[in-house]
């Protein structure tokens, strides 16, 4: 499942219900998703696996990967394709012993390119900056200004993830700069028609 990594990354929201995620994330399949990851805070083992594997058997129909945030043994438990990872390096290198050379491993780097740098050294596939834009999803997240992004494409030769706040009408802005994925949340998820969203997203690539 490993690929370029390019386009829409869509990152489910731990504001829905249960019962709604996998439909909406078929949506977002349907609408050009490049990229999944499952995102849930929850301590509920048993129910967080399950409906892990649910939705990497549904992403894989659609020959998108699926990563899972924050949660190596989980990733190793369902098998899916990756893991999105906070600013600890030593868990990049324990995530690759554990889940292989072609696992996806994306690392946040919130608005520092030193962090990203660092990634890039133990072995990331990918880094994030943001957030950019006002965010619902964390609205406490430190600033990124736009300007790094520049300067991370000069500097590094990962693919460049910004999340935060992103929607179709301020994503190219992003994309210009030099990003290679735009993360979204409720850009997405919260939208009354998540296919047609994803598809202004995917057009701005």
């Amino acid at each position: 499942m490993r690929q370029r990594l390019h386009g829409l990354y869509a990152i489910t929201d731990t504001q829905q219900t249960k019962s709604d995620r996998l439909k909406q994330v078929e949506e977002a399949l349907i609408g050009g998703t490049k990229l999944l990851q499952y995102r849930d805070k929850s301590n509920h083992h048993q129910e967080r696996a399950a409906e892990a594997s649910a939705l990497l058997q549904l992403c894989h129909r659609y020959k998108v990967p699926f990563i899972i945030n924050d949660d190596i043994q989980l990733a190793v438990e369902v098998g899916a394709d990756g893991v999105h990872l906070g600013r600890n390096d030593e868990a990049i290198q324990q995530a690759r012993r554990q889940l292989g050379k072609q696992a996806i491993i994306g690392v946040s780097c919130y608005n520092d390119l030193n962090l990203a740098l660092a990634a890039e050294r133990a072995g990331a596939d990918y880094v994030a900056f943001g957030r950019f834009f006002s965010s619902t999803t964390k609205p406490d997240a430190a600033p990124a200004g736009i300007a790094c992004l520049s300067q991370a494409k000069q500097q590094i030769s990962l693919p460049l993830v910004a999340i935060g706040g992103i929607t179709p009408e301020n994503g190219s802005r992003l994309i210009e700069a030099g990003a290679d994925m735009l993360a979204v949340v409720q850009g997405i998820f919260a939208q009354a028609d998540i296919r047609s969203t994803c598809k202004q997203f995917q057009q701005l690539f």
